[in-house]
């Protein structure tokens, strides 16, 4: 079909969208046309779609080609697989104008299923499988390989470099080797033989990656946790935070076994999150680095342990993958809507630590340093991935660790300390940093024992009501979480080529997206600083930087703003001029819906102070 609009023509540069049937297995064929391009070095970002259903309803796999490294969503779709004719219609309308449109053509489509302004390519995907495939699933699976062979074709990827990570993915099972081999080379066959005219888009070889490693947030985190020193993981199934327990398991089942065989860890399955919370409280009490991981129901339900463990001054590291809520909500979306329910979980007066990894690289960094921050300040420790990093594969930097590092296990009296006659005041504090001294199970026979209660006490950690007793408590426990200021990942700040009268402050796995966004407001003549927030409680420096600036954006992924809302409420600013940037239908942010909303608060402030 010959298009109305000029086809785009781009080279290492563009969006490629599949549209399947979960359940199809597609997920690999999509997975190995994405690792096709990254081999051949130009960086790719890919993002799962999937139903938190088993099988079924509509699945999609976005794939970003960028030989510049854009990792984030751009928005909009260059070429889309249309595999699954339920979602027919929007796949063809989220096509650009010049896009293209692939489909299986075995069947014939009417007319009025497709746009005037795309270019379409139909490949008989089911009419082949069918003429060489006798059962059924063979017929389903290697279709998938087919259409990565066509599309092999069509861009111009080297079909060796398939061929490799087919054998890879196989090495296990050699028999399946072959055949989709010969899967994939009918649908490249059928291509090279009927399609004489190549598109308009096309791979290239490049050396764009470097030293980067291709890794899934969960996975990383789940290492970070490993190198962090942490050898208790008690948890309860829940989407999309399952794979990081699994992944502890593995990498102790590796790392956590002594010569002899023996295990040096636990990893509990539990019966619910409440249970979870409580194996872990009750781990870091003894003294283990422990951990639980969970979203955002998980974290409801932890709520009563979570007040308990600060409040007794317990360390607890929680790995929160957020999705999108409230209740069950979408739990295969993404979204940041758990800031304010973990930054004060529980009843009472309660403030926790949260930290904000923006890649897989951060969540290894960041779980192995939450452990050190939790046992340093004795308190629970959040670190806030989301479904779009910890499930999705990310290119980031190599993690690097120093084997000389030594773990900051904090104020803890030893046996020779107490022996000597050291004064221990369980929750006293004696160096004004709010964060008291003490000591583990069986330290010492007859000193440094006191009752861990959930109760109000005096410094000795005697039971008491008195209203002194509980104020001098509340105050150090303020005091404590003021000197997490300057112990938390710093934000991380960027100024614009010229003076900017507006900044953005944004978190996590927004931070793609924006670096992209940034520079499109710049060729459009709007200049931003932005200051990348990567934990909570907020240094001075984030004040400063709003206070440097007319407005600031703060860019999140919620309905409600959440961040912004913390920003105000922790340091007492105007609400006013933190203008909020929200998207939070379940995927992840594009660089586009950020530089609109930008622009669109931006352009109208500079056209009135002009006539002004």
């Amino acid at each position: 079909m010959t298009p109305a609009h000029a086809p785009l023509e781009a080279t290492n540069d563009f969006v490629v969208k599949f549209a399947n049937v979960n359940g199809s297995g597609s997920a690999s064929a999509n997975e190995l046309f994405a690792k096709a391009i990254l081999r051949m070095g130009v960086p790719v970002s890919p993002r799962n779609i999937f139903p938190s259903n088993i099988q079924g309803l509509p699945t999609w796999y976005e794939v970003r080609v960028s030989e510049r490294g854009w990792l984030g969503r751009r928005g909009g779709v260059d070429l889309m697989v249309a595999m699954n004719p339920q979602t027919w219609d929007a796949d063809v309308a989220e096509l650009e104008p010049g896009g293209y449109l692939f489909y299986d053509n075995s069947r014939p489509m009417p007319k009025s299923k497709f746009r005037d302004d795309v270019t379409v390519i139909g490949v008989p995907l089911t009419q082949i499988s069918n003429a060489t495939w006798d059962d059924p699933r063979q017929r389903q699976l290697f279709k998938n390989i087919m259409y990565v062979g066509a599309l092999s074709a069509l861009l111009d990827i080297d079909p060796a470099v398939i061929e490799v990570l087919i054998g890879e993915q196989y090495k296990a099972k050699p028999k399946l080797l072959a055949p989709n081999v010969e899967a994939l080379h009918l649908g490249r066959d059928w291509v090279m033989e009927h399609l004489s005219h190549p598109i308009g888009l096309r791979v290239r070889k490049a050396d764009a990656v470097g030293d980067r490693i291709f890794v899934e947030g969960n996975a990383a985190a789940a290492l970070g946790c490993v190198y962090g020193g942490a050898t208790v993981c008690a948890w309860y199934p829940i989407t999309p935070s399952s794979s990081l327990a699994e992944a502890f398991q593995k990498y102790c089942q590796k790392y956590r076994v002594d010569d002899e065989g023996r295990a040096r860890f636990a990893v509990i399955q539990a019966e619910d999150e409440i249970a979870s919370i409580g194996m872990v409280v009750g781990a870091g009490w003894n003294g283990a680095r422990a951990f639980t991981t969970t979203a955002g129901p998980g974290v409801s339900l932890m709520n009563e342990f979570i007040g308990l463990a600060y409040f007794a001054e317990i360390p607890v590291t929680i790995l929160n993958v957020q999705r999108g809520g409230p209740s069950t909500g979408m739990p295969t979306r993404t979204q940041q809507s758990d800031v304010l329910a973990c930054a004060y979980a529980s009843h009472g007066d309660t403030k926790h630590v949260l930290l904000f990894p923006e890649d897989p690289r951060e969540c290894f960094e960041f779980a192995a340093a939450a452990f050190d921050l939790a046992d340093r300040l004795q308190t629970p420790v959040f670190v806030m991935s989301d479904l779009d990093i910890g499930m999705n594969q990310r290119l980031c930097a190599p993690f690097a660790w120093d084997d000389a590092r030594v773990y900051d296990r904090g104020k803890v009296m030893t046996a020779e300390q107490l022996e000597a006659g050291v004064e221990f005041a369980r929750y006293r504090d004696v160096d004004g940093d709010g964060i008291p001294w003490r000591t583990w199970p069986g330290t010492h026979p007859d000193r440094g024992a006191y009752f861990t209660r959930g109760t109000s006490r005096n410094p000795q950690a005697q039971y008491s009501e008195r209203g002194a007793d509980y104020v001098y408590n509340m105050q150090r426990l303020l005091q404590k979480f003021d000197t997490a200021k300057s112990l938390v990942p710093q934000p991380v700040v960027s100024q614009s080529e010229v003076p900017a009268r507006h900044g953005a402050i944004y978190y996590g796995s927004t931070s793609p997206a924006m670096a992209e966004a940034v520079e499109q407001l710049q060729a459009g003549g709007i200049a931003l600083d932005t200051l990348r927030v990567r934990a909570f409680p907020f240094p001075d420096s984030v004040l400063d930087f709003i206070d440097a600036h007319e407005s600031v954006f703060v860019v999140e992924q919620n309905r409600d703003g959440q961040l912004r809302t913390l920003l105000v409420n922790e340091f007492g600013i105007d609400p006013a001029r933190l203008v909020p940037v929200l998207h939070y239908d379940g995927t992840p942010v594009t660089a586009r819906f950020i530089a609109g909303a930008v622009a669109e608060h931006a352009r109208p402030a500079a056209a009135r102070e002009k006539v002004a």
